[in-house]
């Protein structure tokens, strides 16, 4: 028997629901610990980044009008896929970051549970940070979240997976869309996430993916107009103080990197809530006396 050709994969970009390859038809070399060649990953352009921003925008109508639960159906349908395609995402974390096999399976199987995590948390996170508001007079005062709608995401360079599901999941889960750069050193598993996105029941245009240079595709999602928010995590430094300048022109709402964060702590909800605004109604209640209210 003749031995086998090998089929290497075609990793591509994950936009609007679509695998496209990047517009400028680059592509650059991902490598493993050992400087070993693994793939030809996409090295997105501006013009792929402003094309993530309008998918994303146009997704958010309906994913932030969905009701919680069926959100939190939608993110666990996702960690469903994951467990069955968990084989290929311990080999290209362990492939990536130089770890045993052992250690890249405890990453992938903690990423897993983080996602079913945040799938719970949709339709309760309005319990915590919402509520009715005691007022001097006749009048009912509802405070409600609200998505903040498209946000860039700087993913952690590592770890690949596990911080990527850490940043993604919980800006999903209350409502907004996302753009997520991936890590530059380590993309292959946010391009495989993308594939399983696509296989589950998440609209087209809620994640968007992107590979190539992080300051490169930060920069002009910073400055964009259409863009309401940005968690720097994945940034540098001098990288994160830049784009929080340029941030600042359209008030983006900004996450800002923390320094030594521990990706397998429990990660409470500082993720949720800092993509969330508050809308807080009042509704007359009439007069309210010994013979009951009025309306």
């Amino acid at each position: 028997m003749s031995e086998r050709l090998n089929v290497f994969k075609t990793y591509k970009l994950y936009v609007g629901g679509k695998f496209p390859r990047s517009e400028s038809g680059r592509v650059y070399e991902v490598t493993d610990s050992k400087g070993k060649w693994l793939a030809n990953a996409p090295l997105s352009s501006r013009k792929d980044a402003r094309d993530a921003v309008v998918a994303a925008r146009k997704a958010f109508g309906a994913w932030s009008g969905a009701t919680a639960y069926n959100r939190g159906q939608i993110l666990y349908r996702v960690a469903e896929m994951l467990e069955g395609r968990k084989d290929q995402f311990v080999r290209e974390v362990a492939e990536a970051e130089g770890l045993s096999k052992s250690k890249a399976a405890a990453q992938v199987d903690a990423a897993i549970d983080r996602w079913v995590w945040y799938a719970g948390w949709t339709d309760k996170i309005g319990q915590i940070v919402g509520g009715a508001n005691p007022v001097a007079g006749p009048f009912f005062n509802l405070s409600t979240p609200e998505p903040t709608g498209v946000v860039t995401v700087v993913a952690p360079q590592e770890p690949s997976f596990l911080g990527l599901v850490s940043v993604i999941a919980p800006a999903i889960a209350t409502g907004n869309t996302v753009v997520v750069v991936a890590s530059e050193k380590a993309p292959l598993p946010a391009l495989s996430l993308g594939e399983v996105l696509a296989t589950s029941d998440v609209p087209g245009g809620v994640v968007n993916v992107l590979s190539g240079r992080t300051a490169e595709l930060a920069a002009p999602l910073a400055a964009h107009q259409d863009v309401n928010a940005i968690d720097l995590t994945g940034a540098d430094e001098q990288l994160a103080k830049e784009l929080e300048v340029a941030a600042a022109d359209n008030l983006k709402r900004v996450l800002r990197p923390r320094a030594g964060e521990d990706w397998s702590a429990d990660p409470g909800t500082v993720r949720m809530t800092a993509f969330l605004e508050t809308k807080t109604v009042w509704h007359p209640t009439g007069s309210l006396g010994a013979s009951g209210s009025a309306y």
